[in-house]
């Protein structure tokens, strides 16, 4: 009994907070200080809530995207953008009907601040726990970077994530009758993950990827074919090999410009079918594009 009085108590904090974040949104909330605002001023721009089939749905922006999946036993969302794109996220859920404390897991696709910026405010406001692989949550738990990273130096740091549950690759989260796949994906960082699950929609089920980056980009000075980052690119050659062997039916990637999503959606908010989002060999084709990212610099650093 004490117990279920304290899960109810529990509920109405974690709701008060974001009813009176909303209500006064001149105060100060620490989770919520804006980071890298040039940056993210790109990555924000505005986009209605969108079903994409079945119980997938996008909730984030034109530039970074915030997957949400509905399950018969609430919710799961994936990634949390930057802090001050979290109202914008939260009013997205409730655009669509849905209610905060519904959201029961958060995933993480790779601990940058821009798509890890928003976690620890958005676990405190649904009273989720985010899910991340075991170097992702190091890094989540300290809101910075190691220097195992190709972009150290030059990230900004965010709010530490406290609630946090490791999940490995190839490991399984289920939410009532959904069942979530983790597939590590390492390279862009050493935590990446990217999550696999199945949608139904009319009889018609497609198997769904929401992919972590896979751009070999850096800090400056960093040089992927230096000896001792021969690891990284070791990890990256694996990931587009697991990406590309992805049973992928639909794919979305935490930027969307990266795999065409940002056309894809426009394109479906005017002609929703057939769907945009379902192209055959989607994950070939992205793993594929950064294959030759990846030899195009390395050929251009062999070349100094």
């Amino acid at each position: 009994m004490r117990n279920w009085i304290f899960a109810l108590v529990a509920t109405g904090l974690t709701a008060s907070v974001a009813d009176a974040r909303a209500a006064s949104p001149d105060v100060d909330d620490p989770l919520l200080r804006p980071i890298a605002p040039s940056s993210a001023a790109r990555w924000l721009a505005p986009q209605e809530p969108k079903r994409i089939h079945g119980d997938t749905f996008l909730v984030g922006f034109g530039g970074l995207n915030v997957g949400l999946i509905r399950t018969d036993a609430g919710l799961i969302l994936i990634d949390g953008a930057v802090p001050q794109g979290v109202p914008a996220i939260e009013a997205n859920i409730r655009r669509l009907g849905f209610q905060l404390k519904d959201v029961k897991f958060i995933l993480s696709t790779e601990p940058h601040f821009d798509h890890a910026g928003g976690l620890a405010a958005l676990a405190r406001d649904t009273g989720a726990t985010v899910v991340a692989s075991t170097p992702a949550a190091a890094v989540l738990r300290q809101g910075r970077s190691g220097s195992d990273d190709p972009q150290y130096g030059g990230l900004a740091a965010f709010p530490p994530v406290q609630k946090l549950r490791i999940i490995g690759d190839g490991e399984t989260l289920r939410l009532g009758r959904t069942v979530v796949t983790a597939r590590a994906t390492p390279g862009h960082t050493a935590g990446s993950m990217s999550w696999t699950w199945r949608s139904c929609e009319g009889g018609k089920c497609l198997d769904v990827v929401f992919a972590s980056s896979l751009n070999p980009v850096s800090a400056d000075g960093y040089r992927f074919s230096a000896p001792e980052h021969a690891a990284v690119v070791t990890s990256l050659r694996q990931t587009f090999q697991v990406v590309r062997a992805l049973p992928c039916d639909l794919l979305l990637t935490a930027h969307p410009d990266q795999s065409g999503g940002d056309a894809k959606f426009k394109r479906y908010l005017s002609a929703p079918s057939p769907n945009p989002f379902v192209v055959p060999g989607a994950c070939q084709a992205y793993a594929g594009k950064y294959e030759g990212v990846l030899a195009k610099r390395l050929a251009s650093e062999a070349g100094g």
